[in-house]
């Protein structure tokens, strides 16, 4: 793969994948669950998300690689954990279809009949599939080409939300919104914690590990990857907290009689700029609709072929799919089979809210596998005596077991209706690795299972804490003591996988 991609391209990519849809619903629905305190949920998803990326940069630093989410868990932890990570890793294709959905329940606005209820209709998939094969044919050509392109699609981006923020508060503001309607914490504290989940928040911020999968194409990775990581979260959340404030202060009274629960819009910026006289903000607002899930859409499709190309050196798809087309630098097979796959991944689904409730929880399954996978290195250094080089990041060591613990978090607040059908997902992996394991030479079968049974282990006991917790589950496991003891079993997991880590990589060395 060609190296031609610096700091502000990188930067562009990060930013440009992370500002997606979630820009156009986040702060309603995050003002909705939380009140004004919906303000901590977006500091704290930006420093948790930190925590996970500072993983993720010093994988991406020392071990450069295209498609590294999926190529890490596999050096690391063997097998059994890089299959059931790939097979996340290639559901996770089902978030480029939640931005073209986006794109599509947006035209809507303009073009009538594109959505029936919450679902595509037949007309609706048949351009959500031409606009999948648009974007596919602009990924086409050399990474040099992408980059400049998603370089004129992010300053789109963010000059819109900027100015939505200035328009709004320009238009006027109500005094005392942070501290009337209940007060700056109406629905209590707690609620800022189910807004990372119930109010899109993490799905909003999620997307900062984009830098990283095109890290084998970077020049100068060790300093570049780590910077645009995060300059792109640090962008992204001080663009989501202006648009947080921008909304508690402009929503009219006559809307809060209800308190914030009752505020309610279906096109959240662009009928509040209808509602204050703004046409011509709610004509560009609904035009920004279809750009920015578009150029989320667009980056998405090109780590999506970075993923399936890995996916392919992992021996989870045939290697046909690894081949680079020796002109533009592009794995363009990998490509196609994306394109198929995004397709696909709309006909059960169709819907924006659908597709999303999923697929945060493949994410944050590859972040947590990144952890565990950048502690089993450091320890097999250490047992080597080998000295920590450029590109390590400082406090790893613990910053590694918190993110694990965070991700964790993250994946069971956001509920048992979303979980019920995510982690079983995930856990069909697991049936695939045995059908590879048939292929696998007798001598290196024996360490394999026990070797990746943690994360196994880790699903099936997210799975049971989410239908005895609170968060959409029985309640028979009362809050708070639900999250304090998936942290406790999440760091345990963490010190088991860690040490069957670095006992894999004894006996295969990276």
């Amino acid at each position: 793969m060609r190296k031609d991609l610096g700091f502000w391209g990188l930067t562009a990519i990060g930013f440009s994948n992370i500002l997606g849809s979630g820009w156009l619903f986040a702060a309603m629905y995050a003002a909705q669950t939380a009140g004004p305190a919906a303000l901590l949920s977006w500091v704290a998803a930006g420093l948790l998300c930190a925590l996970v990326a500072l993983v993720m940069v010093e994988l991406g630093a020392t071990r450069p690689e295209g498609g590294g989410t999926v190529r890490w868990p596999l050096y690391a932890n063997g097998r059994l954990v890089g299959t059931v990570v790939g097979w996340s890793v290639l559901l996770s294709v089902g978030g480029t279809a939640a931005e073209i959905s986006a794109i599509m329940q947006y035209a809507a606005h303009y073009v009538p009949g594109l959505y029936r209820g919450d679902s595509l209709t037949a007309s609706g998939l048949a351009v959500a599939a031409t606009l999948s094969v648009l974007l596919t044919a602009l990924n086409w050509f050399a990474v040099r080409l992408f980059a400049r392109v998603n370089n004129l699609v992010s300053v789109f981006k963010v000059v819109v939300p900027v100015l939505t923020v200035v328009a709004l508060f320009l238009s006027g503001t109500h005094a005392g919104r942070l501290t009337e309607h209940g007060g700056f914490a109406p629905y209590g504290y707690a609620a800022s914690l189910t807004a990372l989940a119930g109010g899109g928040i993490v799905y909003s911020v999620n997307g900062f590990q984009a830098p990283l999968d095109f890290s084998g194409e970077a020049r100068n990775p060790r300093r570049n990857v780590p910077a645009a990581v995060l300059t792109g979260i640090g962008l992204a959340v001080l663009v989501y907290l202006g648009l947080q404030l921008a909304f508690l202060y402009t929503v009219p009274d006559s809307l809060l009689t209800h308190g914030w629960h009752g505020v309610n819009f279906e096109s959240p910026f662009g009928q509040l700029a209808l509602v204050l006289n703004l046409q011509w903000l709610a004509t560009l607002l609904y035009a920004d609709a279809v750009v920015s899930p578009g150029g989320s859409a667009y980056v998405g499709v090109a780590i999506d072929a970075r993923h399936t190309y890995a996916l392919s050196k992992n021996g989870l798809l045939p290697r046909f799919f690894m081949r680079i087309d020796p002109r533009s630098g592009i794995a363009r097979r990998a490509l196609l089979l994306n394109l198929a796959v995004i397709i696909l991944f709309m006909l059960p689904f169709g819907g924006w809210q659908d597709i999303v409730s999923v697929m945060g929880d493949m994410y944050l399954i590859i972040y947590a596998a990144s952890a565990v996978a950048v502690a089993s290195f450091r320890a097999h250094d250490r047992e080597r005596g080998v000295q920590l080089a450029d590109g390590h990041m400082p406090g790893v060591h613990w910053i590694a077991p918190l993110s694990f613990a965070v991700a964790t978090e993250f994946i069971y607040w956001s509920g048992w209706d979303d979980l019920r059908l995510a982690l079983p997902l995930v856990l069909a992996g697991v049936p695939l690795f045995l059908l590879q394991r048939r292929r696998t030479p007798d001598d290196r079968k024996a360490g394999e299972l026990p070797q990746g049974a943690w994360l196994v282990f880790h699903l099936a006991a997210l799975t049971l804490l989410s239908w005895l917790g609170t968060f959409g589950g029985s309640g028979l496991l009362p809050a708070p003591y639900d999250s304090l003891v998936v942290g406790v079993v999440a760091l345990g997991v963490f010190v088991w996988a860690v040490r069957s880590g670095a006992a894999h990589l004894r006996t295969n060395p990276v």
